[in-house]
C-alpha cells in the first residue's frame, strides 16, 4: 500500500500546492489562468506531438484497448443520463451535462503523470492512443446528444458540425494531428526544433498539475449532493470497473489493460465544467464533481492501482 501511495501522493501534492497557493493569495487567479494557457495551448500539445510522432501505431491503436475504454465511456454517459432523469428527476439537458461529466476523465493532467509514476515512461503508448481520440469522442457524443435533445432529435448534423469546428481549433488535437502527420510520412523533424519542442514538453505535466490545483479553487462544492455523488461514483468506480471487465473479456494484453483501467479511473476533467457552462446546464454538479472527484480520487486511484498490482 505504501508503494501505491508513493505513486499517487506526489501528484496530488503538486495539485494541492497549486490550490493552496491560489487560495492563500500567493498566486493570483490571473496568473494561474496564464499558466493554464501555456500548458493547454503550448506545452501539452508539444508533449502529445512528440509522443504521437514516435508512437507505434499498430501496437498503440489496438481495437481491444479502444473498445474496452470507450465502451466504458458510453456506459458512463448513459448511466449519468439515466441517473439524472430517474433519480435526480431533472430534465434531459441537465442529464446530458451530467452524463458528459461522468464520461470525461482527466486523461492528460492526472492520467499521464500517475501512469508514468506507476508503470514507467515506456508504458505510456496505450495512454497516448486513448488520449489521441478522447476529446473528439467525448465532445462529439456530448454535443451531438445535447443538440439532438434541444432540437427534438433533429440536431445531430448540427452537433457534428460544432464538434468538427471545435476540434479543428483545439490545440491538443492540433498537436496529435501534427504528430500523426510526422509519424505516417516519416518526415524528420530538424534537431534544433525537436530539442526546443522537447524542452517545452518537459514543463507540461508539472506545470499543468500545479495549474489544475489553482483552477480548482474556482469550483466551490455547492448543493446538489446527490448529483455530485452520482457523477463521481460513475466516473471513479463504474468506468474503471467496466473497462476492467471488457479488457478481460476481449483478452487485452497486460500493459494496455493496466493503462486502460487506470486511465478510466481518473476523476472528471475540467472540460466537464466547460461543457456544462457552455450549455448552461448542471453547472454546479459538474464544477463540484471536478473538485470533489479529484480529491476523492487520491483514494480510489490508489485502490485501483492496488488491484492492478
Amino acid at each position: 500500500m505504501l508503494n501505491v501511495l508513493a505513486v499517487t501522493i506526489p501528484v496530488f501534492l503538486i495539485i494541492g500546492a497549486g490550490y493552496l497557493s491560489v487560495w492563500r493569495g500567493l498566486f493570483t487567479q490571473g496568473q494561474v489562468d496564464g499558466l493554464m494557457v501555456f500548458t493547454q495551448r503550448f506545452a501539452i500539445p508539444c508533449l502529445l506531438f512528440l509522443a504521437v510522432s514516435t508512437l507505434d501505431l499498430a501496437a498503440g491503436f489496438d481495437w481491444r484497448l479502444l473498445v474496452s475504454y470507450y465502451s466504458g465511456s458510453l456506459a458512463c454517459f448513459a448511466a449519468g443520463i439515466l441517473g439524472t432523469l430517474f433519480w435526480l428527476k431533472r430534465g434531459a439537458e441537465d442529464a446530458v451535462a451530467v452524463g458528459f461529466a461522468a464520461m470525461f476523465a482527466n486523461t492528460v493532467l492526472l492520467g499521464l503523470p500517475i501512469a508514468e509514476r506507476a508503470f514507467g515512461l515506456e508504458s505510456l503508448t496505450p495512454n497516448y492512443a486513448i488520449i489521441a481520440v478522447h476529446a473528439a469522442f467525448c465532445y462529439f457524443t456530448g454535443i451531438a446528444t445535447m443538440e439532438a435533445v434541444r432540437a427534438g432529435g433533429s440536431g445531430f448534423a448540427g452537433g457534428l458540425r460544432t464538434v468538427a469546428y471545435s476540434m479543428s481549433h483545439n490545440p491538443l488535437m492540433m498537436g496529435v494531428a501534427a504528430g500523426l502527420v510526422v509519424n505516417l510520412t516519416g518526415v524528420t523533424v530538424p534537431s534544433p526544433i525537436e530539442e526546443a519542442v522537447t524542452l517545452i514538453a518537459r514543463a507540461a505535466l508539472p506545470a499543468a498539475l500545479f495549474g489544475l490545483g489553482g483552477v480548482l479553487v474556482q469550483y466551490k462544492p455547492e448543493g446538489d449532493a446527490r448529483g455530485i455523488f452520482l457523477c463521481c461514483g460513475i466516473a471513479l468506480l463504474l468506468h474503471p470497473a467496466w473497462t476492467w471487465g471488457m479488457g478481460r473479456i476481449l483478452g487485452l494484453d497486460e500493459g494496455p489493460f493496466r493503462a486502460a483501467v487506470l486511465t478510466a479511473a481518473m476523476a472528471p476533467g475540467v472540460n466537464s465544467y466547460l461543457f456544462a457552462a457552455m450549455h448552461g446546464r448542471a453547472v454546479r454538479i459538474s464544477a463540484s464533481s471536478v473538485l470533489i472527484g479529484t480529491a476523492v480520487s487520491v483514494f480510489t486511484v490508489s485502490g485501483w492501482l492496488l488491484l492492478l498490482g
